[in-house]
Order: C-alpha cells, then structure tokens, then sequence
C-alpha cells in the first residue's frame, strides 16, 4: 500500500479517540481545491513509507492510542487495503475511514467484515455538480448517492462533510445539500482553507457570516449540521 503519510497523533480526526493518521496515495477525483495534491498529482515515491512501518509504529503505540484514520487520497483504490485492515484490528484498534464515496461496494465490503468502525464521506457538491465540482466533466455520482443512502441506513456510524469554496457552491447548493441528505447523523460544513497543497491555487474561502447563513439552510433538513474548523 502507498503509504505517504503518518501523523502520529490527532485528537480532532476521529471523533472520541486518541488516534494516528495514515495518508494513502492515488485519487479517481481530481478536485481544484484539494489540500492533498501530494497524494493525488504530484505523488513523490520518495516520500513512501514502508507498511511494515507504520504497522510497526501501530504496535508501540496500543497503550496510547485508540484508533487509526485511514484518509487519501482515497484509500479505497489501494488493493491492499483489506489485508492492511485486518492487521490493523488485529492490534485492537478501532479504524475510521475516509472517503469520497466512489467505490460503494468496497466500502460496505469492508464494513461487512468488520473492518470499519467510522466513516468520513466526503459530499462534493449537489449531485448535478458533482463533475464540474471533482474536475471530471461528465461524472456520474450514482455510487456516490449510493454510498450517502447505503450509510443513513445506520450500518456504520458516519458522518458527512462539504468543504465549502466561493467558486463552487453557492446558496441552492447547500439547500439541495439539505434536501439530498435530510434526516442525517453528522454533517458538516468546513471552509476551504489553502493548504499550499492544491490543485488548483487561487481559490477562495467564504466568511464566517456566509457559512452561517449557509448552516442555517442546511439545517432545515438536517438538524445536527454543525461548522467544523471555521474561525
């Protein structure tokens, strides 16, 4: 598995736990505002860490830590990603997923052999957005809506996520948000902020009072819609 990244510690990626972060290489989406263009157009093999590494790391830290995130790119194109699961809860650790929705079928694969304990979903845009919004003309979200359906069933706790950017989504944007994911968990709108990793430079974030005014629509469908990172 390309392993490219290894934050050691984090108390914000998976909500309750005391956990580490591993950054996996190669995206199908190629979204302007990406904050991990090294792990998406511009991966560096250099930079691999070794599975045997980061497993390694893993069982030194089962006294401190409690989960492990698993983020991108998008971790579920790596073929060895089952067998990296497994090793993983092995140690007794809880694994948090992120994802963009893509693969529907891997992930509730995966969530079928109790591989996942959370999942992260990324929500790009209004689904007759979602090309323009990933940088791929002519994209069909149908697994993508199929992944958001599959996890309101509650087979695994989840959340979702919109990263907010001006050029992007606008006001019927987040009300068709609402509409396409009512009644959910856990949503949240997070502000772009330039990483100094993106796709694309250039793009802008909105202003505190914009993205209440976008939570307030929101939560006419979703009541537990919150803003994450915002200051």
């Amino acid at each position: 598995m390309n392993i490219q990244g290894l934050q050691k510690l984090t108390l914000l990626d998976y909500p309750g736990k005391v956990a580490c972060t591993i950054f996996v290489a190669g995206c199908n989406f190629r979204c302007p505002f990406c904050h991990n263009a090294s792990l998406v157009t511009h991966i560096n093999p250099e930079n691999a860490i070794p599975e045997e590494e980061a497993l390694d790391f893993l069982k030194k830290r089962r006294k401190v830590l409690d989960g492990v995130c698993i983020t991108g790119g998008e971790p579920l194109l790596a073929p060895e990603l089952d067998r990296f699961m497994e090793r993983v809860k092995d140690m007794g650790y809880r694994i948090k997923l992120d994802t963009n929705g893509s693969n529907v079928n891997r992930l509730k694969y995966l969530a079928g052999r109790g591989l996942i304990d959370y999942v992260a979903m990324d929500i790009k845009n209004v689904p007759q957005k979602y090309g323009m919004t990933i940088g791929i003309d002519g994209y069909n979200p149908e697994n993508v809506i199929k992944s958001a359906s599959w996890l309101m069933t509650g087979a695994v706790p989840y959340e979702f996520r919109t990263t907010v950017v001006r050029e992007f989504h606008k006001r019927d944007d987040f009300e068709g948000i609402g509409r396409w994911l009512a009644g959910a968990d856990r949503y949240y709108l997070q502000s772009f902020r330039d990483s100094g990793d993106v796709i694309q430079p250039g793009l802008r974030a909105y202003s505190r009072d914009i993205l209440e005014q976008a939570l307030e629509i929101v939560r006419k469908y979703i009541p537990a819609a919150e803003l994450r990172g915002v200051e």
